[in-house]
């Protein structure tokens, strides 16, 4: 396994960490939390293990994508994508400006859900999107109806500019500008 390309430590719950996905050994985790009931806005729920492997090799191999797999005090326990919008996801819907990085996140279902553990782990991809200094805006485009995902992105600092119509979803595109994160966050 590679080793972290991003660490932070959160005061209250320890350590996250984020590496590029390996997709022929991460391929097993990955399809049982792609395809997991909670994570039905991911819309892999049908994808059969090679397929989740055949996806993550995709990313792997496209220049304006990547998949990372995040660690909780060296336990899997979040993914997480990074995009271009000029080039993928929001070709055609959205005016990408020089700066602007498209994002997803995925925590992996739990039976023993922690406190503040996703709001930590959006937090984590942003200050790793964030550290990258030619980052100016990040960009995401959540699926309408996920009202959990849309607490959390306001959370950070995201502010809805529309719904968008996607082949799979109506999406709130929203956007968040490293200001807008360090307000929210109580450093601005």
């Amino acid at each position: 396994m590679s080793a972290p390309l991003f660490t932070r430590t959160d005061t209250a719950l320890g350590e996250f960490s984020l590496r590029p996905v390996d997709p022929p050994a991460d391929a097993e985790l990955l399809h049982g939390w792609v395809t997991h009931p909670k994570a039905v806005f991911w819309l892999m729920q049908d994808c059969d293990l090679p397929a989740v492997e055949k996806e993550f090799t995709r990313i792997a191999a496209d220049p304006f994508h990547d998949a990372y797999l995040g660690m909780h005090n060296g336990t899997p326990a979040f993914l997480a994508e990074r995009y271009d919008p000029a080039h993928r996801e929001l070709v055609g819907i959205h005016a990408a400006r020089p700066g602007d990085v498209g994002m997803h996140f995925l925590s992996a279902p739990t039976d023993a859900p922690v406190h503040g553990f996703t709001l930590a782990v959006i937090t984590t991809v942003m200050e790793m999107l964030f550290d990258d200094p030619a980052t100016r805006r990040i960009v995401v485009e959540p699926d309408a109806r996920n009202t959990a995902v849309h607490a959390l992105n306001k959370a950070v600092g995201f502010e809805v500019q529309r719904t968008v119509s996607l082949p799979s979803k109506d999406a709130y595109l929203s956007t968040c500008t490293r200001d807008q994160f360090l307000a929210a966050r109580g450093e601005n």
